[in-house]
């Protein structure tokens, strides 16, 4: 492994602690009985507090010294004065173990008492320091000079590579979580007032049920069998209202072994709830007051910003018939048409389809093409078509369509819910219809999930289910506009082994980065070098694997691997 040279020297500090009897990693508990934020809200001159955090930033000056301590809770001033933690003769404790051997990021314990500098700073007078855990990497803190920063850690890659760092650095980006955990707990209490039930069901299934999606596939060893990654919870949420449940919550982990982009992770959260003796036109106005009251929990009111748009949750919410929607966009009426017209209407409409989509696929294309992205504030669609929603109850005054809608947010769905389909017959029916498309090669069609069919058998009461991604609505409430933002640890590529650049190769990255893929000229405009240098640039990111060059109808292009 090689180090840079402030590493090195931070382990030479490691065993000079060592060689001064001093555990740079001791076992034993400290007592802390204040936070950053407590000292400044229970503030009182002389007060005696105990606290612990990272080392932030410090500037000595002989014998004192001022820095700052972060915490879970924020930053707190602290003064190191070399009498005050040395009352004696040896001075060693401050004028080697803090002036020499401490760097910044160290966690560190403070013993101290309060006062308020002359400028009205609350501070913290250190009467003894404890070293708590010593850190060997530098903390990637922005520098200044002549008031302008240099060396953010923004680069996204990074930052969620290295969440650990992200967090240190960049504290507000700490918020955005805690604005998460405030959804979950706000929703959950408003379930749990409801009077329904919290549940866990299995992740590893021998059937991946509940959702149309490709699934990740793992091995049994003991029983010999394939074994699922869950893709949706809904088909054994649904079991327990068999069971005799009258409601049931679950938020669960899902997975689908599919794209990645700014709102798609392969892992991702999902809440769904089932709730007996509904349907799906109480489910609309349950989810209506459930998202108002989320918004004022997270953020304090109902509105929120999202990019340009500002998007008010409070009920109630425009309802918009799916085939009312097609016709509002493209002027093509779904409304008793046939495979091929649908794909000959799609292929007008400039869609990409193929001969493996049925008739449920190509409508879902041309919703998502045409239509989805026009709806901005809360709106939900309902009544889709059959072929889409094998697993809903059939339209009660329309055997073409069923009774489901999806909620649209700022362009994108954020919640999916039915009047849930209890037929036996029916569903068997339907699982069979997915099974066929599965045979003309849709690899996201349903399974036929036999068990889940002898539950129905016993009989399920008339009941509404709702589906909400968790990661998408707090982008929502929180503006962020990529799910990795939302995520502590999203899905990545392999990190790449760091490869020394010329000046001018790094320069052709960084405009690619940003872009991900641009026209070879335009790139090469851009980075304004002589013939000579863009040539060993493009040889140079191309021969490291970090760039490729691709030609295509409209010319040449440059994209990032």
């Amino acid at each position: 492994m090689q180090l840079s040279e402030q590493e090195i020297v931070r382990r030479e500090k490691l065993s000079k602690l060592r060689e001064l009897g001093i555990n740079p990693y001791p076992a034993n508990l400290y007592p802390v009985n204040h936070t950053s934020k407590q000292v400044k809200e229970t503030f009182a001159e002389g007060k005696q507090v105990i606290i612990a955090g990272r080392l932030m930033s410090r500037r000595i000056q002989g014998s004192a010294s001022f820095a700052e301590m972060q915490d879970a809770e924020g930053r707190i001033q602290v003064y190191f004065n070399r009498d005050e933690i040395c009352p004696g003769e040896d001075k060693s404790h401050y004028n080697t173990v803090y002036k020499k051997l401490l760097d910044i990021g160290d966690f560190i314990g403070i013993e101290g008492e309060l006062f308020t500098t002359k400028v009205g700073e609350k501070t913290v007078m250190v009467k003894n320091f404890t070293v708590l855990s010593k850190a060997l990497r530098p903390l990637p803190l922005p520098k200044e000079k002549d008031g302008v920063v240099y060396d953010k850690f923004d680069d996204p890659e990074q930052r969620y590579r290295q969440r650990y760092a992200d967090l240190v650095v960049n504290p507000q980006v700490k918020e955005v979580f805690v604005k998460r955990t405030k959804l979950f707990n706000a929703m959950r209490n408003f379930f749990n007032e409801a009077g329904y039930f919290e549940v866990e069901t299995p992740i590893l299934q021998p059937i991946p049920g509940g959702a149309a999606a490709r699934p990740f596939v793992t091995h049994h060893n003991s029983l010999n069998i394939p074994l699922y990654m869950r893709i949706a919870n809904e088909l054994y949420l649904k079991r327990l209202i068999v069971g005799g449940f009258d409601g049931v919550y679950e938020f669960s982990k899902n997975f689908r072994n599919e794209g990645m982009d700014r709102t798609h992770n392969p892992e991702f959260t999902a809440m769904e709830i089932y709730v007996a003796y509904k349907d799906y036109n109480w489910m609309m106005e349950f989810t209506e007051s459930l998202l108002e009251h989320c918004a004022i929990a997270v953020n304090g009111t109902t509105t929120a910003t999202f990019g340009e748009h500002s998007i008010d949750f409070k009920a109630p919410y425009k309802r918009v018939t799916m085939t009312q929607s097609i016709i509002d966009f493209t002027g093509f009426d779904i409304t008793g048409k046939s495979e091929e017209e649908l794909r000959e209407a799609a292929k007008g409409m400039g869609i990409d389809v193929d001969e493996t989509m049925g008739k449920g696929k190509l409508i879902d294309e041309i919703f998502g093409e045409k239509c989805e992205g026009n709806y901005i504030e809360p709106t939900f669609i309902t009544d889709y078509p059959k072929e889409m929603s094998p697993l809903c109850k059939e339209h009660r005054e329309n055997p073409e369509l069923t009774e489901r809608f999806e909620l649209m947010v700022c362009g994108k769905e954020i919640a999916n819910a039915y009047s849930e389909l209890n037929d036996p017959i029916d569903q068997r029916e339907r699982f069979e219809a997915q099974l066929k498309l599965s045979e003309k090669g849709d690899d996201e069609a349903m399974f036929i999930d036999n068990d889940f069919i002898r539950a129905l058998e016993y009989g399920m009461p008339p009941t509404s289910g709702l589906g909400i991604g968790m990661d998408r609505l707090i982008m929502y409430l929180t503006n962020n506009p990529s799910i990795q933002e939302v995520l502590f640890f999203p899905q990545m590529k392999p990190e790449r082994k760091q490869v020394a650049l010329t000046d001018e190769a790094k320069a052709v990255l960084e405009l690619l980065k940003k872009a991900e893929k641009l026209p070879l000229a335009d790139l090469k405009a851009q980075a304004g070098l002589s013939n000579k240098k863009w040539d060993k640039s493009i040889k140079e990111l191309t021969k490291n694997s970090l760039a490729k060059v691709e030609k295509n109808d409209d010319g040449l292009f440059v994209a990032i691997v």
